[in-house]
């Protein structure tokens, strides 16, 4: 299960980009309309960051979210998906998407309810 932010533009974009060229093997949901606690995951945790929930309720979040989004997907996205695994690539990969979700108001598609009001963009406990 990926959870995303249903209020922003640019996710919702992004999440609907990645259903129809990626072709993920995941159901997706925003984390206003998704039952968090069924899913394990803290509110503050699903504000802060895109998630990746396993059947089992292991949480990814972050650029390990896109990168478990794309390990399960067809052909070569798969290999994109494992390579952004591995270190160093998942440094590097963590450092990306915190810029990306730091900025995310600026990028195509994205709406007012795109900016961090203060507080969200802080790391969660």
């Amino acid at each position: 299960m990926l959870v995303y932010d249903g209020d922003c533009g640019f996710c919702t974009a992004s999440v609907a980009l990645a259903q129809r060229w990626i072709r993920p093997r995941c159901d997706s949901t925003a984390r206003q309309t998704a039952d968090l606690e069924a899913l394990g995951v803290s509110r503050q945790r699903a504000v802060y960051e895109a998630l990746w929930v396993t059947p089992d309720g292991t949480g990814y979040g972050g650029a390990q979210a896109v990168a478990k989004l794309l390990a399960g997907a067809r052909g070569g996205w798969a290999v994109a998906g494992a390579v952004l695994q591995l270190a160093p690539m998942r440094w590097a990969a963590h450092g990306l998407y915190r810029v990306i979700a730091r900025n995310r108001h600026r990028l195509p598609g994205s709406t007012s309810a795109c900016a961090l009001s203060s507080g969200q963009g802080t790391a969660p406990e």
